[in-house]
């Protein structure tokens, strides 16, 4: 029977990107282990977290928010793939 939870964009990137499999080239995760979001992208968010936390966001906030999230978490997928293909490479 399948699940009636309905299943999260999180849930989808895990499943598209596969964090524990080990297929990134040296130098692809080298560069993806360099991503960063900017200091103004990370001021936003602070704003934007303190905002929530005091429940005076805005709709369009609140989705600005989510968005900066969801980003947020596919580069920590992608980086955590980057980690595990160079661990892979460097214990052959």
């Amino acid at each position: 029977m399948a699940s009636t939870t309905p299943i999260t964009a999180t849930e989808i990137l895990d499943e598209v990107i596969q964090p524990v499999e080990s297929s990134f080239s040296r130098e692809f995760a080298d560069t993806v282990l360099q991503i960063r979001m900017s200091e103004k992208a990370q001021k936003r968010i602070r704003d934007l977290l303190q905002r929530n936390n005091a429940g005076a966001l805005e709709p369009a906030e609140k989705a600005a928010l989510d968005n900066y999230l969801l980003v947020g978490q596919f580069i920590d997928l992608l980086q955590a793939k980057a980690r595990a293909s160079l661990q892979r490479r460097s214990s052959r």
